[in-house]
């Protein structure tokens, strides 16, 4: 025989349950959202997975100045057993200039993580680092073969010239996917990510621009002049207008107009420009054509948004 329960009793009951339970179930489904942020969308794991790329390349270019060595030996985990860079090499640098590019090759390495971390990735591509690339390049922002030419690995100057063509495509790229991203973890990454590579890219145009009228031995050419012409050539291959800016502009595209100075780039407000996975692409591959490989990626970038250009 079931034990009796009076009317007064089972009312108690009824109440603590309605009480007790909608907590219960608050609880649960909290726990529930909570997990579910951890693990973005597919849009958005694919635009993360896209910044994987840039990553790579920042992290061996940066390591291999400072280090004489990649991700093989500062972080073999991280490559997922994908190919050693081409023709990456050590380069003499000054202290200063050592200092600064070893807390970048740090940071790249803490970026790889941090992504890596949020979506499966996938193995280092292949990427040319190779002088040769880097005086393709130049030749095309000078639209003339450089004599001899450019090495990035030569002294300080020239690899801080270099590593100006890197990170500023980044930071457009994140500004750009960040409107994108549906889901709250994903935006929280990109803006963490996001503001270093402003940093890194700020205190490359603060160097370049304290020596923004040196000349370049031996061409004869001032480090202005250099930027001015990889930004050009950045804004002819995404071809989406102006989105990119040397360290010395006219006045009229200074802030508010007023100034030639150009340390941060930006628009008519000073906000930062922001660029598409295809606009970046076509500036990396060095053709301006999305569907054409090759300049820092023989091979093609990685990832679904990139290789499905490639099919």
């Amino acid at each position: 025989m079931a034990p009796y329960i009076s009317r007064d009793r089972a009312s108690i009951f009824v109440l603590l349950a309605s009480l007790v339970l909608p907590l219960i179930l608050l609880d649960y489904s909290s726990s529930v959202l909570f997990a579910s942020a951890k693990f973005p969308k597919s849009k958005d794991a694919d635009l993360l997975e896209f910044a994987l790329n840039l990553e790579y390349l920042e992290a061996e270019f940066f390591l291999f100045g400072a280090l004489g060595h990649g991700l093989d030996v500062a972080a073999p985990n991280l490559t997922g057993g994908g190919p050693p860079p081409i023709g990456a090499k050590k380069v003499e640098l000054d202290s200063l200039t050592n200092d600064v590019i070893l807390q970048f090759a740090f940071q790249e390495v803490g970026h790889l993580r941090a992504i890596k971390s949020k979506v499966r990735g996938f193995p280092r591509p292949l990427l040319d680092l190779s002088s040769k690339s880097f005086a393709k390049l130049m030749d095309n922002a000078f639209g003339k073969p450089l004599v001899p030419p450019f090495d990035p690995y030569a002294n300080s100057l020239n690899f801080i010239i270099a590593s100006y063509v890197i990170p500023y495509v980044g930071l457009t790229g994140y500004v750009g996917a960040n409107r994108l991203l549906q889901s709250a973890t994903s935006r929280e990454l990109v803006a963490g990510l996001l503001g270093v590579e402003s940093g890194q890219d700020a205190v490359l145009r603060e160097l370049l621009y304290e020596r923004k009228e040196q000349l370049v031995p031996p061409y004869g050419v001032a480090v202005e002049e250099f930027t001015n012409r990889i930004s050009i050539l950045r804004s002819k291959l995404g071809n989406r207008g102006l989105k990119d800016e040397g360290i010395v502009v006219p006045t009229g595209l200074g802030a508010e107009g007023k100034v030639r100075g150009n340390i941060l780039a930006g628009d008519v407000n000073s906000l930062a420009y922001s660029r598409t996975p295809e606009e970046i692409l076509r500036i990396v591959y060095g053709s301006g054509d999305e569907h054409v490989r090759g300049g820092f990626y023989p091979k093609g970038a990685s990832g679904h948004i990139a290789q499905s250009y490639l099919k």
